[in-house]
């Protein structure tokens, strides 16, 4: 049984790479309109926010994590920020592909249940050297310990 979103809502953490999937072969390039189409439920970003269910008004909205996939932009200006927010009844596969390395530093938009990652740096300078070029004033940092590194990690080595 191939892992659910469930699986990334409950012990991925914020900062992991994430792939996802709909077990469908990769078509040849030659097929741009396919390939394209292909890569919209074929592809990879690092998660950002998890948020839990919720009701707005009769609404009710179920659990979903956010990924972001890529930038685009010229010149080291970013013109345009992916983002892909999955449903925990998703349909697709997803994997954990790599998980936040110790000791790095989360840069969160704001504290709380609804921050987003803006930035995964390092170390805590790094951090806080990326905060003085962008402006987020209500910034939390948040160092990744070895409890975030989840099941895969066992006393700094990897799980055998």
């Amino acid at each position: 049984m191939p892992p659910k979103a469930e699986r990334v809502f409950d012990d991925a953490p914020i900062g992991s790479i994430v792939a996802w999937s709909d077990g469908t072969p990769q078509p040849p390039a030659r097929f741009r309109k396919k390939l394209a189409a292909w890569q919209s439920s074929n592809s990879r970003g690092r998660l950002i926010r998890k948020q839990g269910g919720r009701g707005v008004g009769n609404i009710s909205l179920s659990a979903c994590f956010t990924l972001h996939e890529v930038d685009y932009g010229v010149g080291g200006v970013i013109a345009i920020r992916v983002h892909r927010t999955f449903s925990l009844e998703s349909k697709l596969h997803f994997t954990v592909v790599e998980r936040p390395a110790i000791g790095s530093v989360r840069v969160l938009d704001r504290s709380g249940d609804d921050a987003e990652l803006v930035h995964l740096a390092t170390n805590e300078a790094d951090a806080k050297e990326w905060l003085t070029r962008h402006g987020y004033p209500h910034a939390v940092l948040e160092e990744v310990t070895a409890d975030d590194a989840g099941p895969d990690i066992i006393e700094g080595r990897t799980a055998a």
